[in-house]
């Protein structure tokens, strides 16, 4: 069902199937459940597998599509020698394949900081990530030693929204960077949900590869001086909210006071932590 046709607005819900199971459409995901299990292996094969510049044309051949739109700053090794820092991007949350499609996008590896993934994620994930510790002093000093050497990502909303809303954005990387990059991340699936709150979350990956034609498109907006935001008086937090309209009016989608908390609690049952 489009959300359009919902009787009230619909934040969070679960389940794999995108398209509602009439007998039909039943009999459609049985017919294309083996051949998806096989495409699915060779196209997480080839993303873990191969750099970026060799896995964007050859899984783009296999259906993956991407769609690239603005123009992503450029970080040399001479400006890591001059001391010039890397590059925060501040990104939507679709799916843990967000790294993966923004690395492609950029042709070039960046570094995911996170709050709470499961080990297996962790030990098949094609990205470098490190986990973040929610005590500020130690966040602040791991990810300035992080810029110092590579740029980074970060999805502030601190988990997945399905419909076209945005939740709130932790405040964090406004206190934090000095500079950042807003990334509009749009993902479309046709048959299986890329993310669960109640499922086998390792699987998430899987089942995004899953569907026929996989689609991300990935946006970079203009950087925000942030450092010279929070001169001028703006409060970290009015610098989040800032970054979260932004991105949410690029992508039509509306701003929430909802958090991954919220999510979680309505979805079930606990706060989503993943040791």
């Amino acid at each position: 069902m489009a959300s359009d046709q919902y009787l009230t607005p619909l934040v969070f819900h679960d389940g794999r199937l995108v398209v509602r199971p009439t007998p039909l459409t039943s009999f459609l995901i049985m017919l294309w459940m083996p051949i998806a299990f096989v495409l699915a292996i060779v196209r997480l094969s080839i993303g873990l597998c191969l750099p970026a510049e060799l896995a964007y044309p050859i899984t783009s051949f296999l259906g993956v599509r991407l769609r690239v739109r603005g123009a992503p700053p450029v970080l040399t090794s001479e400006d890591l020698h001059n001391n010039k820092e890397g590059v925060l991007f501040v990104c939507t949350h679709r799916s843990l394949a967000d790294g993966t499609f923004l690395t492609m996008a950029l042709r070039r590896k960046v570094r995911a900081l996170t709050f709470s993934l499961s080990k297996l994620s962790e030990l098949i994930s094609p990205i470098k990530l490190t986990r973040l510790t929610r005590n500020r002093e130690d966040d602040a000093r791991i990810i300035d030693n992080l810029l110092k050497k590579e740029d980074i990502f970060v999805c502030p909303e601190g988990t997945t929204c399905r419909e076209p809303f945005l939740l709130r954005f932790s405040p964090l990387f406004a206190e934090l960077a000095d500079r950042i990059v807003p990334v509009a991340l749009r993902a479309n699936m046709t048959m299986f949900h890329g993310t669960t709150a109640r499922g086998y979350k390792f699987m998430d990956a899987f089942f995004f590869v899953m569907n026929p034609r996989p689609f991300y498109e990935v946006v970079f907006l203009e950087p925000i001086p942030v450092k010279e935001l929070r001169e001028s008086g703006r409060t970290t937090i009015e610098i989040a909210n800032l970054v979260q309209k932004q991105l949410a009016a690029h992508l039509g989608y509306k701003c929430t006071n909802f958090n991954r908390r919220d999510k979680y609690k309505f979805l079930a049952g606990h706060d989503g932590n993943v040791q």
